[in-house]
C-alpha cells in the first residue's frame, strides 16, 4: 500500500514542473497577444472610456460607430479595395516568379548556379529603406507614379529568396520519374511545370500566399511614397496613418481601422493554415 502511495506522489511531483511550464507558456502567449486583444477592445470603446479605462480588455458597451467612422469618413471602403487589388496582383506575380525560379534551381544544373543563389541570398540583407530611392526613380521613369500598377510592380520586385528556396527544396525532392514520364508524353518545360510540378507544390504555394499576403497587406513605406500626391490610391496601412490628424488623433477610429485590416489576414491564414504547416514541415525535412 505504501509503495502505491509513493508512486502516486512521485507522479504528481513529476507533473508539477509540466504544469508550471504550461502556466508560464500561457502567460507568455497572453503577453504576446495582449496588444491585438487591446486593439480589438479599443475599437468598441468611446473616446472617454478609451482614456479612462485604457488597459481594460472588456468595454462597458459596444460602440460600432468607430467602425462606421473609419469605413466612411476614413474612406476605408476605397482603401480596402485598393489593398485587395494590389495584394492579389502581387501574390500572382511573386508566385509565378518564385515558383519558376525555384523549379530551375531545384531541378537543373547550370553554370553560375551558385552565383545566382548567392546574389539572391545577399539581397535579403539589403534594407528596403536603402532601395526606396532606386525604386522610386524606376517607377517614375516608367511613368507609373500615382497608379496601382506602379505599387504592384514595386511590391512584387525583389529576390523573394525565401520562397525561391522553399520551391527549390521541394522540387528537388520530386522523383525524376514523374518528369521523365511527362517528357515522354510530349510535355515541354512549361507544360511539365504547370501540369505536374506546380500542383504537387500546394503546401509551398499555400505558405508563400500566406506570407506574401501578410507582407503586402501590411506594407506601408512603398504605398506611402508612391501615392503621396494621389490619396485615392492609398492602401489600408497608409489609410490608418491618415486618420491621425494634425491636432486631434482619432484613437478609437484607428483601433477600428486596425481591426478591419486584421480580419482578412486572420481569414486567409485560417483557410490556408493546413498548407502553411505542411509547407514548413516539408521545408524543414528537405
Amino acid at each position: 500500500m505504501s509503495t502505491v502511495r509513493v508512486k502516486s506522489f512521485g507522479s504528481r511531483a513529476k507533473s508539477i514542473p509540466g504544469m508550471l511550464l504550461h502556466v508560464l507558456l500561457i502567460a507568455i502567449a497572453f503577453i504576446w497577444i495582449y496588444p491585438f486583444l487591446w486593439m480589438i477592445s479599443a475599437s468598441f470603446k468611446n473616446q472617454d472610456e478609451f482614456f479612462s479605462k485604457g488597459l481594460s480588455l472588456i468595454p462597458s458597451s459596444l460602440d460600432f460607430s468607430n467602425f462606421a467612422r473609419a469605413w466612411d469618413a476614413g474612406h476605408f471602403d476605397r482603401y480596402f479595395l485598393n489593398s485587395i487589388v494590389i495584394t492579389t496582383a502581387v501574390i500572382i506575380i511573386v508566385l509565378f516568379i518564385t515558383s519558376t525560379c525555384g523549379y530551375a534551381l531545384g531541378r537543373y544544373a547550370f553554370k553560375g548556379k551558385r552565383l545566382v543563389v548567392t546574389v539572391l541570398a545577399a539581397s535579403m540583407f539589403v534594407p528596403l529603406e536603402f532601395s526606396i530611392i532606386p525604386i522610386f526613380e524606376l517607377i517614375k521613369r516608367l511613368g507609373l507614379m500615382n497608379s496601382l500598377s506602379g505599387i504592384i510592380l514595386a511590391e512584387s520586385g525583389g529576390g523573394h529568396i525565401v520562397f525561391v528556396l522553399l520551391f527549390a527544396g521541394f522540387f528537388r525532392q520530386v522523383p525524376k520519374e514523374l518528369e521523365e514520364a511527362a517528357i515522354m508524353d510530349g510535355c515541354g518545360f512549361l507544360r511539365t511545370f504547370i501540369h505536374i510540378m506546380l500542383p504537387l507544390s500546394k503546401p509551398i504555394v499555400g505558405s508563400a500566399v500566406i506570407m506574401q499576403f501578410i507582407w503586402t497587406w501590411n506594407s506601408f513605406l512603398l504605398p506611402l511614397v508612391l501615392t503621396l500626391s494621389n490619396p485615392d490610391l492609398r492602401t489600408l496601412a497608409v489609410g490608418l496613418y491618415a486618420l491621425r490628424g494634425e491636432n486631434i488623433v482619432d484613437w478609437t477610429g484607428i483601433a477600428a481601422g486596425g481591426t478591419i485590416a486584421l480580419v482578412p489576414i486572420i481569414v486567409v491564414f485560417l483557410l490556408l493554415q493546413r498548407y502553411f504547416v505542411d509547407g514548413m514541415a516539408g521545408a524543414v525535412k528537405g
